[in-house]
């Protein structure tokens, strides 16, 4: 495929319409997930918050072109349109994840839906686009991602080539090496996107989605000419997703300025609520997972993040002598790193950003580190908000259960030196 942008690629992109019905079944499958969420409590799992496997068939058959699957124990990476899906689902804001009972769900965002209901089809179809492209990352999957969606997907359009490739361990590409670049999830989009075509061979029993073959469309061609060429020649509007997401990212409005003047007809973006600074008295309940010792803490959502840290490490009787950082995810899904202001090279340092600045509702956790040589890493869980208390002049120890471990190991201590105790 020839990155260069072509007068056929113009004429192909100013004449092609976009409706409910293509290009590709990004929208009516979108949609139908998106309708599902709105009338169940979907169940999502514990650690990385994905579909929860029981329900990933039905998921699956709701979609206009649903990939036979015939393994025994899928998981959501099984099935690679759902799993893309779910990336727009989360990236585009458009839902989030909420704690009930203990058991997390996915939900809709009624703000963000209500911007989403105002668009037009075309404006719909540069929405998801943008959410995939420009904000997409394996790691809302719990996978390591290191180059991102928009490099996965327009370099392996860039590479396809014409009459496309055939799919087989001694054709064209080796089905397994598909998995990883440009990855299963990014095919499947390709294809719901109306990108490229998708060959598919029968299904054997204990196998998953097989393809065949894949083959450019005009339209996959001559969209990914422009996009390439934005990724390339304007990488620094990426770096801000790529580094730990934006503190900003309420409009999905990046790619709209490179493609507007073909689609005249693309006005609106969909537009999130910003994230408002709440105030109150923050109640966190603080564990060191593998020494069984936690503590409940209360301090002012007024105070800065390096507060909070204060306020852990006397609550543990450890000195405050090493850098530190939390972890926290944007409501996206995707990882916010706030760190010591000493770490120059990261964005956000937490003598900067307040405790009620980070997007956490009871029930949600961040990762408190500390003391990048020993890693000690607490899990904090906001448990609480409770209206301002202008009596409240310092963190509070609300409540301790089990020792605390020495922060320095000596050669004569051992661990019935600190077992926990939970009387």
């Amino acid at each position: 495929m020839n990155e260069e942008f072509t007068a056929a690629n113009e004429q192909m992109l100013r004449g092609q319409v976009i409706d409910e019905n293509g290009p590709g079944t990004i929208l009516s499958d979108f949609v139908a997930l998106l309708d599902y969420i709105a009338a169940h409590q979907v169940p999502l799992t514990k650690i990385h918050n994905l579909f929860s496997m029981n329900i990933l068939p039905e998921l699956n058959a709701l979609l206009a072109r649903p990939p036979e699957v015939r393994l025994k124990r899928p998981k959501q990476k099984s099935f690679p349109h759902v799993n893309g899906l779910y990336m727009l689902l989360r990236m585009s804001g458009l839902t989030r994840v909420v704690t009930k009972s203990k058991h997390c769900v996915l939900e809709i965002d009624e703000q963000a839906y209500a911007s989403w209901r105002g668009l037009n089809p075309a404006e719909r179809y540069f929405s998801l686009l943008e959410a995939w492209l420009v904000r997409g990352t394996e790691e809302i999957m719990g996978e390591h991602d290191p180059h991102g969606s928009i490099y996965q997907a327009s370099d392996f359009m860039k590479h396809l080539g014409a009459p496309g490739l055939r799919v087989g361990r001694r054709l064209d590409l080796d089905p397994d090496s598909l998995s990883y670049r440009p990855g299963l999830h990014n095919l499947a989009l390709l294809e719901m996107f109306g990108c490229l075509n998708i060959t598919l061979s029968k299904t054997p029993p204990g196998e998953g989605w097989k393809i065949r073959r894949l083959d450019p469309l005009p339209w996959g061609t001559a969209l990914f000419a422009v996009i390439h060429q934005v990724y390339r020649d304007n990488r620094f509007l990426f770096f801000d997703y790529a580094d730990s997401g934006p503190l900003d990212d309420s409009r999905f409005d990046t790619l709209q300025q490179f493609l507007q003047p073909y689609f005249p007809g693309w006005e609106n973006v969909l537009t999130l609520g910003k994230h408002e600074f709440a105030d109150g008295l923050y109640t966190f309940k603080v564990t060191l997972p593998y020494h069984k010792a936690w503590r409940r803490i209360a301090i002012p959502g007024k105070w800065v993040l390096e507060d909070l840290s204060d306020a852990i490490l006397d609550a543990f009787d450890f000195d405050n002598d090493h850098l530190h950082q939390f972890t926290y995810r944007s409501r996206s899904g995707r990882e916010i790193r706030v760190t010591h202001e000493a770490i120059d090279y990261e964005p956000r340092h937490t003598d900067e950003i307040r405790i009620g600045d980070a997007p956490l509702a009871p029930g949600e956790k961040m990762t408190y580190l500390f003391d990048f040589g020993d890693n000690w890493e607490f899990e904090v869980m906001l448990e609480e908000i409770a209206p301002p208390d202008p009596k409240a002049k310092k963190a509070r120890i609300i409540e301790k259960h089990g020792q605390a471990p020495p922060q320095y190991w000596s050669e004569d201590e051992n661990d019935e030196d600190w077992e926990e105790d939970d009387e």
